[in-house]
């Protein structure tokens, strides 16, 4: 699920940046009040995808926290529970690494 919405902010992210540009393009081709609307509306589509990309990095931040202190209970809670999943995904990936 957060996976999914990374790349959705990313996707809208990456399409306000090109429009802005594009915005960009047609203004330094055209002057006057239109070229100063033009800027303007690029700049706000830059602080969109800047207010965007920030609303995304403080949910991975905040994701991270969670799964971090959740992880950490379970390791307090239940130690040697803990020594064996560890164990067990070692050598799974020791499993894996041989085989290539």
């Amino acid at each position: 699920m957060h996976s999914s919405h990374v790349k959705t902010v990313r996707n809208d992210v990456k399409g306000l940046v090109r429009e802005a540009q594009d915005l960009f393009r047609e203004a330094t081709s055209i002057t006057g009040d239109k070229a100063e609307d033009l800027r303007a509306k690029g700049i706000h589509l830059l602080e969109t995808a800047l207010a965007s990309a920030h609303d995304a990095q403080v949910a991975v931040i905040d994701t991270s926290k969670e799964a971090f202190e959740a992880t950490d209970d379970f390791v307090k809670d239940n130690p040697w529970k803990a020594v064996a999943v560890s164990a067990g995904i070692g050598l799974l990936v020791g499993l894996l690494i041989a085989r290539k």
